[in-house]
């Protein structure tokens, strides 16, 4: 699980999921369980479909025992005599070899000698007369001796009972490569034509059809183990007669069986000795009825120089099949299209290398998934995987039209588009999980506007630091500590004072899209342009100042109202709030085993110092110079000192905001103002005198707004310095001694 857990941070976890099931749908491939077969020869069925075999050359002619034939001349069975007419047909119209897709399995009870013995009302000479006359079969079989026959045989379920009679004939095998006993379609027994049949025929074989899981004949058997013998096909055998070979060939190799065939035909098979029949739909062309050739009326160019296939379409014998183009074919009609295919050299391969391609093709267009999925853009990974299914598509479908090759181009498909979906469904939970996380990290916070706008393009959240400009915000409650003691007693009681006065606080940040960086006790530390950008980010940082200054009155209204409803004392709660713009470092930072998303810089610095400030100038909100230049058109901002804090050398000109707009377009802000810069210009030109008055024409003026702080601060300067004056190279700088 550990190498797994650190495969899959290097390798990413939809990566790692992926692969995982590649091989999963390799080894489900080589398992080939019935739904990935289901949809292989599904595919197959449809391919057949869409372009079936060209019949445009018959070498073979089907008689046909067909509904007419049995009204003409009686129910089957039909006496061996009307077969062995059937046969000398036949052969008088110059067939060149008959197959029978029956078999004659039992003696014919009509024969003369069975009727002797079942006829009762006969004389004894008429019944020796009919002993001494030949059998049916006899005579069929003399008529099979004159011809080229096949005699069809069935495989059967249960072993036959040994028989002690001279052993039937056998058609040899021979064979180049392993035993193929192992791989072959098997049956327990044969079932086959009674002796004299046998012995007189050219050739014996199976037209055994077995049909797939759904019914449907795609793959028919050319060789087939009965017992411990190694029989072949009907067809197999029409065609080794046909040849004048002695034996047909069994090719092999470790996979199983590769090919069967007679002197110059080869046949390949899969690996249990079967063809994939190259079907063309049904046609009623190739038969003619068993009735017309018995009774002379059938052209004999129908039969001349062609193989002869003798079987049925009567639906009363049950022997119809269902084919990829067909719902309801005649069995020999099958195996006439095996001959057709076979001898145009329009048979179907699956060639045995054929999964290995097939498996080449799914591993890599899913490895090119897995590779270039987090490459490119979700529509460009469609229109490239849709082009590489179009192809594969379309070469299969060509090695089928051109060459009569079976490829499964379903596997690749459904492998590659398995990967693909997991590598969607993996990113979009990556992405749930890290939307869920952003917004649990950040909720507390961030305005629920923010939140989810970060969650949406978590992109802009870069961790681990980013430089940026930015506007830090520190907030602390005045005169705490005489609070505190009010609550002695009660330390729950203080606990719930705090979240009565930061929750309204931490409302007014977030509602001007700051981002709460800590609580430390009484104090806030908050900032603006991160993680989101902010391009109002001063103005959004003095618009929160203003408004926590407006909810706390609020909030001191209501517990002043509850002091007097209690009699409980009354002290109000002042803050000072420090804010200042600046570059700073944000990210997340601290150590290996606990971060926070927070704000770094001299600017933060700054902001913390103006905000002790507040209390020497007895001013509620200190800026500095560039969130005062931010936000002098917007709000009623004045100049109050050029200091520098402690800890640092460079001056800074702060402000402190008294209002918005409306309070910066009255007269007693332009009074005051204009108080405050006389009074500066004053002392920094070391006009102890006209400064002192300046300052104290201020309370004076002040109307909507406290400025005696300001006022105090300055005379008390002054007067130091009218005690120690400054040093002639003293520009009006102020170096602040407390924090």
């Amino acid at each position: 699980m550990m190498r797994l857990s650190r495969l899959a941070q290097r390798f990413g976890l939809g990566r790692t999921v992926a692969t995982l099931l590649l091989l999963a749908f390799g080894a489900a491939r080589l398992w080939d369980p019935i739904a990935l077969e289901e949809l292989r020869l599904r595919s197959f069925d449809l391919y057949q479909v869409m372009r079936p075999r060209v019949a445009d050359v018959r070498p073979v002619v089907i008689v046909d025992i067909d509904e007419e034939s049995l009204r003409s001349l009686g129910q089957w069975p039909w006496p061996r005599t009307l077969i062995a007419d059937l046969v000398a047909r036949l052969t008088d119209l110059q067939s060149a070899a008959i197959a029978f897709d029956v078999v004659f399995a039992e003696p014919d009870r009509m024969s003369p000698a069975v009727a002797a013995n079942s006829f009762r009302m006969i004389d004894e000479e008429t019944r020796q007369k009919l002993r001494s006359l030949p059998s049916n079969d006899e005579v069929l079989a003399a008529a099979i001796r004159r011809a080229r026959v096949v005699l069809g045989q069935s495989g059967v379920a249960a072993p036959a009972a040994a028989s002690q009679a001279a052993p039937l004939p056998q058609t040899g095998v021979a064979t180049i490569g392993a035993d193929p006993r192992p791989f072959l379609v098997t049956f327990p027994a044969l079932l086959r034509n009674v002796p004299a049949l046998e012995r007189a025929a050219a050739g014996r074989g199976l037209f055994t059809i077995r049909a797939e899981r759904d019914g449907i004949v795609r793959r028919v058997p050319m060789v087939m183990r009965a017992g411990d013998h190694i029989v072949p096909s009907l067809t197999l055998e029409l065609l080794r007669v046909v040849a004048n070979a002695g034996a047909v060939l069994i090719r092999t190799d470790a996979a199983g069986v590769r090919s069967v065939g007679v002197p110059g035909l080869e046949l390949a098979t899969d690996r249990n000795g079967q063809v994939w029949v190259h079907f063309s739909p049904h046609d009623r062309t190739r038969f003619v009825s068993a009735k017309d050739v018995i009774e002379g009326t059938v052209a004999p160019s129908r039969i001349a120089g062609r193989l002869v296939l003798v079987g049925t379409s009567a639906i009363g014998l049950l022997d119809l099949k269902t084919t990829p183009v067909e719902p309801a074919m005649p069995g020999v009609e099958v195996h006439a299209q095996i001959v057709e295919a076979a001898l145009t050299r329009s048979m179907l391969a699956r060639p045995h290398y054929a999964i290995a391609v097939e498996l080449t093709a799914s591993f890599f267009v899913s490895g090119a998934i897995i590779t270039l999925a987090p490459m490119f853009s979700a529509l460009t990974l469609v229109i490239l995987g849709g082009g590489v299914a179009a192809g594969l598509a379309a070469g299969s479908w060509l090695l089928y039209q051109q060459h009569n090759l079976l490829f499964d181009v379903t596997f690749p498909l459904i492998s590659s588009f398995a990967i693909y979906a997991t590598l969607v469904f993996v990113n979009y939970f990556r992405e749930q999980i890290g939307r869920r996380r952003i917004r649990s990290a950040f909720s507390q916070y961030l305005s629920p506007t923010l939140v989810e706008q970060l969650a949406r393009s978590p992109e802009k959240l870069v961790l681990g630091g980013e430089e940026r400009d930015m506007t830090v915000l520190f907030s602390d409650v005045r005169g705490f500590t005489t609070i505190a003691e009010l609550y002695k007693d009660d330390p729950q009681g203080l606990t719930q004072l705090m979240n009565r006065l930061l929750t309204p606080l931490t409302n007014a940040i977030i509602a001007r899209n700051g981002t709460i960086d800590k609580y430390m006790g009484d104090a806030i530390m908050a900032f603006w342009n991160a993680p989101l950008d902010d391009r109002s980010h001063e103005i959004n940082a003095c618009e929160a100042a203003l408004d926590m200054l407006d909810r706390l009155r609020v909030l001191n209204d209501e517990r002043r109202r509850e002091a007097e409803q209690s009699g409980q004392p009354y002290v109000a709660i002042r803050i000072g709030i420090g804010v200042n713009t600046g570059r700073c470092v944000v990210g997340n930072m601290g150590s290996d085993l606990r971060f926070q998303y927070s704000v770094l810089g001299d600017a933060v610095n700054l902001a913390s110092r103006l905000e002790g400030q507040t209390k020497a100038y007895g001013l509620p909100i200190i800026v500095g110079s560039r969130t005062a230049r931010a936000a002098k058109d917007l709000f009623a901002i004045v100049e109050i000192d050029y200091i520098t804090v402690k800890g640092k050398s460079e001056p800074e000109v702060v402000y402190t905001i008294l209002g918005r707009r409306d309070l910066a377009q009255t007269g007693e802000f332009e009074a005051a103002g204009a108080g405050v810069s006389r009074m500066l210009a004053c002392y920094r030109a070391r006009d102890w005198r006209g400064a002192l008055t300046a300052s104290e024409a201020l309370p004076a003026g002040n109307g909507q707004f406290d400025l005696a702080g300001v006022a105090a601060l300055y005379r008390e300067r002054i007067h130091a310095f009218e005690e120690a004056p400054p040093p002639p190279d003293w520009n009006g700088v102020f170096a602040l001694q407390t924090k």
